[in-house]
């Protein structure tokens, strides 16, 4: 470009554009009064004013009209900022052009300053000024603007507090257009600002193109210019959801076409195939920066990229035919990994006043030392545990022995028990798949480790969840300790219940994310995996868990006036995808209450009747009628007073809605109340069948619930109730509310030693050992056992596979109420099977794929209508030619079949392609979910913005 001559004083020509249009938040009357009012002002006057009105009503035309412009010339309202200045551009009456918009309001001096910088260095092409906020002058909203190797625009002082701390820069590489002093000749030159930017980067991109001429950029900081982000000149201010999707679209449309017309000619081709390829990979990254809401923005700028090929023609044949230098011109001004890196970790909110997290404390706080020492007392409790491969008892069982037979028990398709059952598998079945494969060489041992470190666990779980609630190291301590030694963990623990444990452990996690899911993504997407694995692991939860999410989406709409919503709804996204396949199942079989049914090993274990004592000792947060073993730890003493160690934390829980934090107090207590309603009603509710048996659901779940809450109410309550000057009275009341939890755990943690507790070294099979081998070298072996009733009759099952396991486990035959033609057939081969018949029952049997008959011994005591019906199997069996006695096993007594057998039959490709849609769909989603949750430098830096005690007025009884 040839150096410009032009002396701007001497010929004092300024041709000012100023753009209107009204689509902005505030009405533009109110800012272009101000605007025009600005102009009047100035110590330099503009020679020109042409004011362009892009669409508006008769009141926006009349200010207009009665202001000193040349020329007032109407646009329709889809006219750009760049196709409005392209309507004055053939009459510029100037040699200067002053590039202005409705809300942009210059200082008195502003002007003057910036055509003195214009005339005193002949070599630059624009000044730009410093643009400063609307209603506060010392926050700079731009002042210059750089960019990365791959394009990406950077702000260089966005945002900060102006403390003169920049205005020592002069050379840059681009600047916001809103407020830039050009050059006529330049202007006229580099064709204008490109129409194909969609509104951002226009005062980059007339940067670079004119660098590229052989011009320059320069600021003029002490020309101040203040703008309030309309949105007519450069990308609006980001103050509603609907601003920042509009930004987010420009900036990417405005990054692509500049990719597409700065790429030299051989390399723009292959820019334009990589558009939709990055659109996806961004995606990717979008929600690993916990910035989901770009993705439809993305995809849409990328669409656009493609088809949008006209502008992108022009504009090259403009870039060319200004550009007389090369890129190396233009290398020394763009911005660094280094200067990038600084630029994103300065943390300006906290520089201007925000609030700055504070330090978790957990090893100097005693969180560790705690985890230490529940471990300590967690291998007190079982020291047997640590030699054991499986776990068994109560409602364990092995878990498959490899990684692919645990998934395989998550898939939609055949299941491991039943003649031929196909449909959904339980979502727990992916809980327990995913801890399996944490132990892949011996997944069994996964459980055991996980009894283990169950204690440490808990209490990890809840120190981290008290952060939540309050910042006092003891009250911390507090919530740990007592959660590690809640009544339910313990009874499951003993009993041997894997839901009741996993479930434990989990909601802590829930609680921890879920309390910030309003306010991050982060928390959003980590909250909606362990709400997933909740509902997977205690489907009884549902209703409570709902009426939660119910209240906190109605709060986000009210309070928060929708901000966070979008979060809210995700949370629940994960949790649908892995229970629809059952759900959809169960509502087209008529079978809508077994999706209540606890999940994992049917089990008649000890609980609470539902009666009125048994609901009395569920208040109290009691779940077994041994009053937790106490009735067995003494069995000829007073009992009464065990319920009533639970008082001090029911009391402190009660008052936490009277303390300065009644919010969360009132939110924690309904909690309670819907953790005891679940543990009411599912005590008296059964929808699970133990063979003959009916079995209730487990309290517990509802209890664990429960026990969250109350003890959140109660550490509100400690940390908020009282006024510092009585500290002794907290220490007091912590100290009851811990020992009364430490004494009610005590036969629990007893148990193992004194020999009360279910769990046992359990068999690394449930069928017998020979039937174990021929099943780990033929998964698809199949068994028909046997069992007698007390009634006189005789349950049948098919186990697949070398044992029943945990994963394997289904609620499609657990809940069943009606019986199948299955069912039928199952019926009819174990009648003919027990009772004499002829040979046509094993042949049926063979060719079904079932290769042993095993008759289990019944449950004990055995009543003697069961011992005459399995001395009577036991005869029938032996007199059937087609059957060898394997012998009498601890299992059971064994026969095989000697006939051929046929392979068991395969699933059908419909059922196979349907299973591989719901896993790739559920994979999805939970792979969305992680990006999500895994956190990044970006959201550990947003989340030290923000309090970790969650709840207004947290920090007044401090």
């Amino acid at each position: 470009m040839p150096t410009a001559t032009s002396n701007i004083a001497a010929s004092n020509r300024v041709h000012a554009i100023l753009v209107v249009r009204p689509d902005g938040r505030t009405p533009a009357a109110f800012h272009l009064k101000r605007t025009l009012a600005a102009l009047a002002e100035q110590t330099r006057p503009v020679d020109v004013l042409t004011i362009v009105v892009c669409g508006g009503d008769d009141h926006l035309f009349d200010i207009a009209d009665a202001a000193a412009a040349a020329s007032v010339v109407r646009a329709p309202s889809s006219t750009g900022f760049a196709a409005a200045t392209a309507l004055v551009s053939p009459r510029l009456d100037g040699d200067a052009v002053w590039l202005l918009a409705q809300d942009t309001a210059p200082e008195p001096d502003a002007l003057a300053r910036l055509a003195g910088a214009l005339e005193l260095s002949p070599s630059v092409a624009f000044v730009a000024p410093k643009l400063v906020r609307w209603d506060d002058r010392t926050e700079i909203v731009s002042l210059g603007v750089g960019m990365t190797r791959f394009g990406r625009t950077v702000g260089l002082a966005d945002e900060e507090l102006d403390q003169g701390q920049h205005d020592a820069r002069e050379d840059v590489l681009g600047t916001d257009v809103r407020g830039i002093l050009v050059r006529a000749d330049a202007w006229s030159r580099l064709g204008g600002l490109d129409r194909g930017l969609s509104g951002a980067d226009e005062g980059l991109d007339l940067g670079v193109r004119a660098r590229l001429a052989g011009g320059r950029v320069s600021l003029v900081p002490s020309a101040l210019v203040a703008t309030a982000g309309d949105g007519v000149a450069g990308l609006p201010a980001p103050i509603t959801p609907q601003r920042q999707r509009r930004a987010v679209y420009a900036e990417r449309v405005a990054q692509l076409h500049r990719r597409l017309v700065y790429a030299p000619a051989v390399a723009a081709p292959l820019h334009w195939l990589t558009i939709l390829p990055l659109a996806l990979w961004r995606t990717i990254v979008d929600l690993a920066r916990k910035q989901p809401g770009r993705i439809a923005a993305e995809w849409g700028a990328a669409a656009v990229a493609v088809v949008r090929l006209v502008p992108v023609w022009r504009a090259r044949r403009r870039l060319a035919r200004a550009r007389t230098g090369s890129w190396a011109q233009v290398a020394p001004l763009r911005t660094s990994r280094s200067e990038l890196r600084e630029r994103l970790d300065d943390d300006a909110e906290v520089a201007i006043g925000g609030h700055r997290r504070t330090d978790l404390r957990f090893f100097t706080g005693g969180g560790a030392w705690l985890v230490l020492a529940a471990l300590v007392v967690s291998i007190a409790a079982f020291p047997a545990l640590l030699a054991w491969p499986v776990l068994g008892g109560g409602a364990l069982q092995p878990l498959a022995t490899t990684v692919g037979q645990l998934w395989d028990d998550a898939m939609y398709g055949q299941r491991a028990l039943g003649l031929d059952t196909i449909g959904p598998a339980d979502p727990f079945a992916a809980v327990v798949a995913v801890l399996g494969s944490l132990w892949p060489w011996a997944p069994s041992r996964a459980l055991v480790l996980l009894w283990m470190l169950a204690l440490p666990l808990a209490a990890l779980g809840g120190w981290f969840a008290a952060t939540r609630v309050t910042e006092r190291a003891s009250l911390r301590l507090l919530g740990g300790a007592v959660w590690a030694l809640s009544p339910t963990l313990l009874a499951a623990l003993t009993q041997g219940r894997p839901t009741g444990v996993i479930l434990h452990l989990l909601l802590p996690w829930l609680f921890y994310a879920g309390a910030v899911a309003h306010r991050s993504w982060a928390g959003a997407g980590a909250a909606s995996i362990m709400l997933a694995a909740v509902l997977a692991t205690a489907p009884s939860l549902a209703p409570a868990m709902i009426v939660v999410w119910a209240v906190a989406v109605l709060l986000a709409v009210v309070v928060r006036a929708g901000r966070g919503l979008a979060r809210l709804i995700w949370t629940l996204v994960p949790s649908v995808a892995l229970a629809l396949p059952l759900v959809w199942n169960a509502l087209a079989t008529g079978q809508a209450w077994g999706l209540a049914a606890d999940p994992g090993v049917t089990w008649a274990g000890p609980q609470v009747a539902a009666d009125a004592a048994g609901r009395a000792l569920l208040a109290a947060g009691i779940p077994t009628p041994d009053l937790l073993g106490w009735a067995t730890l003494l069995p000829d003493g007073p009992t009464w007073w065990v319920p009533l160690l639970s008082v001090p934390l029911a009391l402190l829980a009660l008052a936490a809605p009277l303390t300065q934090r009644w919010a969360a107090g009132i939110v924690l207590l309904v909690v309670t109340a819907l953790g005891l309603g679940t543990a009411f009603a599912a005590v008296g509710i059964s929808v699970a069948f133990a063979q003959s048996s009916t079995v209730a659901l487990w309290p517990g779940t509802g209890l664990s619930l429960a026990w969250l809450g109350g003890l959140g109410g109660a550490l509100v309550a400690l940390d908020a109730g009282l006024a510092p000057r009585v500290a002794l009275v907290r220490t007091v009341a912590a100290t009851l509310v811990f020992a009364a939890a430490v004494l009610l755990a005590v036969p629990s943690l007893t148990a193992f030693t004194r020999g009360t507790a279910t769990i046992a070294n359990g068999p690394a099979s449930t069928l017998p050992a020979f039937v174990a081998a021929e099943g780990r070298e033929n998964p698809d072996a199949g068994t028909i056992v046997l069992t007698p009733q007390a009634d006189a009759g005789v349950a049948a099952q098919v186990v697949w596979g070398a044992s029943e396991t945990i994963g394997g486990q289904t609620t499609l035959l657990s809940t069943r109420t009606e019986a199948t033609a299955q069912d039928d057939e199952l019926a009819e081969l174990a009648a003919d099977l027990v009772t004499p018949s002829s040979e046509d029952v094993v042949a049926q049997l063979a060719g079904l794929g079932v290769g042993f008959i095993l008759l289990a011994p019944s449950s004990e005591p055995e009543t003697d209508a069961a011992r005459t019906t399995r001395l009577s199997a036991m005869t029938a069996l032996g007199q059937r030619d087609s059957l060898v006695v394997v012998g009498d096993t601890a299992k059971g007594e064994l026969w095989r079949v000697v006939d051929e057998i046929a392979p068991r039959p395969r699933e059908t490709a419909s059922v196979s392609s349907l299973g591989r849609w719901i896993g790739f769909g559920q994979l999805a989603v939970f792979g969305i979910a992680l990006l999500l949750a895994v956190p990044t430098a970006a959201s550990i830096r947003e989340a030290r913005r923000t309090p970790r005690v969650v709840g207004p007025h947290w920090q007044e009884g401090r």
